[in-house]
């Protein structure tokens, strides 16, 4: 009996808890929706942001495509301004500038404006710059594409006021004169202009005075090898078949530090100069000359080559220390040809004294240069000893004479070859003072240019 209450009681309960199951599992997606209804109620949704509505307001009728005018016969104003932030390299080769310049352009959009009393006192808003019209601008020196900083974003205000701002690495062509190394001045333009536009369509304009632009050098970092002088602006319209564009040219002029190259290039040039100059105080015809200008030229080599990369080379100007180190190795090399060619013909003379004999010492040859003949010495042994005894006196005296004579000519002839090298010396010395003097004048004369040009450079 019991057992049978037991089990009708247990089969009660597990139907009641698979009732109560039934019915969780039919209230709880009920549950969910009202527990997210009662989020959803308490979070604001975006389109009842003020922003959003003024941004779908003014971009849900705007065709990016159209000139943002409403009289297409008005021409669109666009204010540009440049700010030079670094030079970072001035290849001279090639004829390239590369630079980091901050460049602003600022117009009206007649299509995006609004009034602000009615966005709840929005002023300014910000909007991609890809959803509305933009200036096609190019820079003209513009000859390589370098990573720039892409800003996607433009700001507005409720007047219709665009500010685009972007830094911009530029790498343009420029005339580059290095003449005056290490005391350049570079004057590079940056010449902005549209593509399509004529002036009648897109006008151009200064967003700032042009004195505050030519002396704004707050941007520049002044830590390289160049430093900002000036930045003068001039607005144009260039006349083509085409059309006429509107067109502002920002000149930029940049001077270049010298003091590296003073420390490392020029005053040990000049050392080795002085060096080659005082070799000039050494005899012309001394062999030891030749060995120190020797190891001069191989020096002054030696030097040229490891500064190679530090002097700019250009094909179209030469520098002036260039021009300089040239002069000076030309100068070098005929010095020392004029000392090799003096010792050669030294020794020539040298050599050809020394070989000639004196006939003196010849004890078988006559003056004359022939030989006794032992068929008539043979032959006299048979004549009497009066005659023989004559003849032997005779000849002796004949003998003597030719070699006295001989001895006269062998001193004449050394005399003229020393007046001869008398001669010799005396011109080359003259040559080696004019090598000398030409030596000092181009040596001061390329003195003065330097501290003219370096006076000149501190100057500007």
């Amino acid at each position: 009996m019991c057992t049978t209450l037991s089990l009708d009681k247990k089969c009660r309960i597990e139907a009641a808890g698979e009732q109560l199951a039934s019915a969780m599992s039919l209230l709880w997606p009920c549950v969910l929706v009202s527990a997210t209804g009662i989020l959803a109620a308490g979070m604001p949704h975006p389109r009842g942001s003020v922003l959003y509505n003024l941004t779908t307001q003014l971009l849900q009728h705007y065709h990016k495509e159209v000139r943002p005018v409403h009289n297409w016969a008005e021409a669109t104003t666009i204010y540009l301004d440049l700010l030079v932030h670094a030079v970072l390299d001035v290849d001279v080769q090639n004829q390239k500038l590369k630079t980091i310049v901050w460049y602003q352009e600022v117009w009206n959009d007649e299509f995006l404006s609004w009034n602000s009393s009615k966005f709840d006192e929005i002023k300014e808003i910000s909007l991609p710059l890809s959803a509305i019209w933009a200036p096609d601008i190019i820079i003209n020196e513009f000859v390589d594409i370098e990573r720039s900083l892409d800003l996607p974003y433009v700001y507005i205000n409720s007047s219709g006021t665009i500010k685009n701002s972007k830094p911009i690495q530029v790498v343009s062509a420029c005339s580059l004169r290095t003449y005056a190394f290490p005391f350049d001045v570079q004057n590079c333009s940056f010449t902005f202009n549209s593509i399509l536009h004529t002036v009648e369509d897109v006008d151009l304009g200064l967003l700032r005075h042009r004195e505050d632009v030519k002396h704004d050098k707050k941007a520049f970092l002044n830590d390289s090898e160049w430093d900002l002088l000036a930045m003068s602006s001039v607005y144009h319209v260039l006349h083509t078949s085409t059309g006429d564009f509107a067109q502002i040219q920002f000149n930029v002029v940049i001077r270049r530090c010298p003091l590296a190259y003073v420390v490392s290039l020029l005053i040990p040039s000049i050392f080795l100069m002085l060096v080659d100059l005082s070799s000039f105080y050494l005899p012309p015809n001394c062999r030891a000359r030749i060995v120190f200008k020797t190891n001069v030229l191989v020096g002054y080599t030696v030097f040229r080559v490891n500064m190679s990369d530090e002097v700019p080379r250009s094909a179209g100007s030469i520098s002036l220390i260039g021009v300089f180190f040239t002069v000076c190795m030309a100068l070098l090399v005929l010095s020392l040809s004029k000392s090799i060619v003096l010792i050669r013909f030294l020794h020539c003379e040298q050599s050809s004294g020394q070989e000639q004999p004196l006939l003196c010492l010849r004890g078988d040859v006559h003056a004359n240069g022939s030989r006794t003949d032992s068929g008539a010495q043979c032959a006299g042994v048979t004549e009497f000893p009066i005659y023989q005894d004559h003849r032997v006196q005779s000849g002796t005296l004949k003998e003597i004479w030719f070699q006295l004579l001989s001895i006269n000519n062998h001193l004449q002839t050394q005399e003229q070859g020393d007046q001869q090298k008398v001669v010799w010396l005396a011109l080359l010395y003259r040559f080696d003072q004019l090598l000398f003097r030409s030596y000092l004048a181009i040596l001061g004369l390329y003195t003065i240019t330097l501290c003219s040009l370096w006076a000149q450079w501190s100057g500007l």
